[in-house]
Parts: structure tokens; C-alpha cells; sequence
């Protein structure tokens, strides 16, 4: 079988994305699915995606122009694969059409913290056989489309928020993980599991 031809996004401020990202790329060498490329803080990259399959992406605020909108966005539209994780829906605050796209964003966040994380549908198949388990990170709370399916959970002051979801644009498939605040919350082997599968399933949307 073909491998995922997989981009390792990273970059931005704020984050630690250089743990981050190669936290993500060390994830995804573990299986045999994934042929990867790493690229760093290099927006461009994104009106050039032709020869992959699927972006992994981490990236925090910044702006984005036009075209390397498009060229994102039309890349999934056409069949293909999206995997954010955590402040990927806390990139691009000044554009709705890329809101839209991962569908939500970022609003708040309590102090990094232990928090349970609790499955809502143990019957797809990046959450299959997991019911609940304990991280240590960063909780967002984000302002999310209700269209999309909430795959995981957590509290937060009483409310369930969103810790996967998954989403369709267009032919492709979108995968957010809220989880993956810093290299040792990349280190939980539930974010790994959890990345790895997402990664393939919005890797094989074409």
C-alpha cells in the first residue's frame, strides 16, 4: 500500500513549535503509513502542496495571504487531508474563511493543568477503544462549529469542550486534536495514538 505523503507543519509564536513539530514528525515515523517531509515557519509551503497527501499542522496566530489560503484550502477541498493540533485553531484570527475551514477556534484557556478526557463516539475510527483517560496540558476552549463531530471531551467550568473532532471540506476530511501544548503534553502516548490515527484517517480522504 502507498504511504501518506505527509507535511510536518510547524511555526508562530507564543508556542514552543520546534518540540512541537518534531514531537509530531517522531509520532508519525513510528508507523509505516506516513512518508514524511518537515518544513518550519515557511508559509509559502502552502501554495506548493501538490506532492502530499496530508498537512500536519501546528501554528499559532500570525496571519495568512490569499493565495496561501487558497492553495491550503483548495488542496483539502480537492480530497485531501488536514491534521491540526492544539493551536492549530488558534492560527490565522484575522481569517474566517480558514475559522471556517478547521472548524473553530480558540478562545480561552485554564492553567495547564491534569484533566480528564472523556470519548463521545468509541465507534470511529481514530477513537475506537478508548473510553476516558488523563493528560497533563493545556485545555482550550474554543468557539466551535456545531456541524462538526466531536469525537472527545472535557469539562470545563460544567460544559463539555471539544478535545477531537473531525470535519468534511469539500472531497477532504478535516482531524483536530486540541491536545499538544508543549513537547512534554506531545509525550502523552493518548496524544500519540490519537495523532497517529487522525493523521491516517484524514490521510486516506481521497
Amino acid at each position: 500500500m502507498a504511504k501518506i505523503q505527509t507535511l510536518v507543519f510547524a511555526g508562530g509564536e507564543i508556542h514552543d513549535y520546534k518540540s512541537c513539530g518534531k514531537a509530531a514528525y517522531d509520532t508519525l515515523a513510528q508507523c509505516d503509513d506516513f512518508e514524511l517531509t518537515m518544513v518550519e515557519e515557511d508559509l509559502s509551503v502552502l501554495e506548493k502542496l501538490d506532492p502530499y497527501d496530508l498537512i500536519v499542522f501546528y501554528y499559532t496566530v500570525g496571519s495568512i495571504t490569499d493565495a496561501q489560503k487558497n492553495g491550503l484550502l483548495n488542496f483539502v477541498a480537492s480530497g485531501k487531508g488536514f491534521a491540526g493540533f492544539h493551536s492549530a485553531a488558534d492560527s490565522f484570527r484575522d481569517c474566517p474563511d480558514y475559522r471556517a475551514f478547521i472548524g473553530g477556534h480558540f478562545v480561552t484557556h485554564p492553567h495547564y493543568r491534569d484533566y480528564q478526557v472523556s470519548v463521545v463516539d468509541s465507534e470511529h475510527p481514530i477513537t475506537e477503544g478508548i473510553t476516558e483517560f488523563t493528560v497533563r496540558d493545556e485545555q482550550y476552549i474554543t468557539d466551535y462549529d456545531p456541524r462538526v463531530n466531536v469525537l472527545a471531551s472535557a469539562l470545563w467550568k460544567g460544559q463539555a469542550m471539544p478535545v477531537v473532532w473531525t470535519k468534511g471540506w469539500g472531497n477532504g476530511r478535516v482531524f483536530y486534536l486540541a491536545l499538544g501544548h508543549d513537547g512534554p503534553a506531545c509525550e502523552h502516548e493518548m496524544f500519540k495514538l490519537l495523532l497517529q490515527r487522525g493523521a491516517r484517517w484524514a490521510g486516506t480522504a481521497g
